[in-house]
């Protein structure tokens, strides 16, 4: 299984993070990895991101706006 997630702006388009993310065998080390970097992939333009499971969208989009 592999967990990925999507970088969009906030209008959706899909935009390139600030910080080149892994590929994930587990939910958790997702989810773990976004909480280290969020700061840094809003302020490379990613307002929101959405996770998936090979393909699959599990949530998502998520603000990464901390007010948001």
């Amino acid at each position: 299984m592999a967990w990925t997630w999507r970088f969009e702006t906030a209008e959706g388009t899909e935009t390139q993070p600030a910080v080149e993310p892994e590929e994930f065998t587990t939910q958790g080390d997702a989810e773990s990895w976004l909480g280290e970097v969020w700061k840094d992939l809003l302020e490379g333009g990613a307002s929101q991101v959405t996770l998936s499971e090979d393909g699959k969208k599990i949530y998502g989009p998520m603000s990464l706006n901390a007010e948001g």
